[in-house]
């Protein structure tokens, strides 16, 4: 029997999360089967139990983590103010994030599925997402960033539901028509912040 570290161990956990946030923004919960997880992480059922308790753990854990992921790669690396939280708005209301699903933002492709999900999944994903709400909400009002948390919980609501209803549609042009339409409302928002 083959003995790994715990280096090891921990990078074959992180490429599972990894794998399975990508596949089960693009399949859904429901869709995403343990068999199938593990095959896209180049793993057998059996290595499934090393790391976690049961598909509910590891759903929990990747939507944890894809939430983690947006707020470090596009939040984060936005500039301080009203400009970055444009930057965000126009990254997020992008046609190339419409077509990324895998590598998107994780509350456009599963919010109807985590809404019916059990209170762990509902409760990670409050979690991560308060972290990501927080971040928006600290280039509202950087003096006072508890005052704009249920703005910018309304901010990323208009944008999740204008990707999301630009994602399911077939006519493309009907889909480019609602993104930029959803990026001058979403924009009206930050403007209003830059207001006195």
């Amino acid at each position: 029997m083959v003995r790994y570290t715990k280096e090891h161990k921990e990078e074959t956990r992180k490429r599972i999360i990894a794998t399975a946030g990508r596949r089960i923004k693009r399949d859904g919960i429901d869709g995403s089967g343990v068999a199938t997880l593990m095959k896209d992480a180049g793993l057998t059922n059996g290595a499934f139990y090393a790391h976690f308790s049961s598909k509910d753990d590891l759903v929990d854990t990747a939507i944890a983590n894809e939430l983690h992921t947006l707020h470090t790669k596009v939040v984060e690396q936005a500039a301080p103010g009203a400009e970055g939280l444009e930057q965000v708005v126009r990254w997020y209301l992008s046609p190339g994030h419409r077509d990324d699903r895998d590598d998107g933002c994780p509350n456009a492709a599963l919010l109807d599925e985590i809404a019916r999900s059990g209170d762990t999944t509902r409760q990670a994903y409050t979690d991560g997402v308060l972290v990501l709400i927080d971040g928006l909400a600290a280039r509202m009002t950087p003096a006072d960033p508890l005052a704009s948390r249920v703005k910018a919980l309304s901010l990323l609501g208009l944008m999740a539901g204008t990707l999301q209803l630009s994602r399911a549609l077939t006519d493309r042009r009907l889909s480019d028509d609602l993104l930029e339409q959803g990026l001058i409302n979403a924009l009206a928002v930050v403007d209003a912040e830059r207001r006195p």
